[in-house]
């Protein structure tokens, strides 16, 4: 494990790259967690456990310094039924792409001025990370996108909310308006 200089924590999952070794000719990488990981990932993400984490990537040169990780996650993630609290299976099969580049680059300021406009489309690809020193944790990446594919509320098949009553059309009770009290106010003055 290696320390993630931007929260001076140790990170979960880890898999230093020097950014050096790097050639421009992508290499094919296997990145899989060990149990030891996969705890400490389940203890991160608040889940009854992890029982595979694996990545298959492309590591390779991004331009001129940058760096480019790209290819496809898959996890095997145990989460609590929010109705039930059962263990709910949450399979991710995710394709993924992540570029660095150092923070120095020129790739890596932004445009300012008042006439200068950034456009970011939200379907497109993420903008570049920046990175500082030699090293990128590819582990962490492969984390981070295995935790945005979480389902946030994980529910068992057939499990529904028993004592809870969205609305009753049934009776035409209606609420008193707050504000009802409000009415005579001003002319009480």
């Amino acid at each position: 494990m290696t320390t993630n200089p931007d929260r001076g924590a140790v990170a979960p999952f880890s898999y230093p790259v020097k950014v050096g070794h790097v050639s421009a000719n992508a290499v094919s990488v296997h990145v899989e967690a060990s149990e030891r990981e996969r705890r400490a990932l389940a203890e991160v993400w608040q889940v009854l456990s992890v029982e595979s984490l694996s990545a298959e990537m492309q590591v390779g040169r991004w331009k001129k310094d940058g760096v480019r990780l790209k290819g496809r996650v898959k996890a095997h993630v145990v989460q609590a039924c929010v109705v039930t609290l059962e263990p709910v299976d949450d399979i991710i099969d995710e394709p993924f792409e992540q570029i660095f580049i150092p923070e120095g680059s020129k790739l890596a300021r932004l445009v300012s001025g008042d006439s200068a406009e950034m456009v970011l489309d939200p379907d497109g690809p993420d903008l570049p990370e920046t990175f500082v020193g030699d090293t990128i944790d590819a582990g962490v990446v492969v984390a981070e996108f295995v935790a945005l594919s979480l389902n946030p509320y994980p529910r068992k098949p057939g499990s529904q909310f028993a004592d809870h009553i969205e609305s009753d059309e049934t009776t035409d009770e209606r609420k008193p308006n707050p504000f009802a009290v409000l009415k005579d106010w001003k002319n009480k003055e």
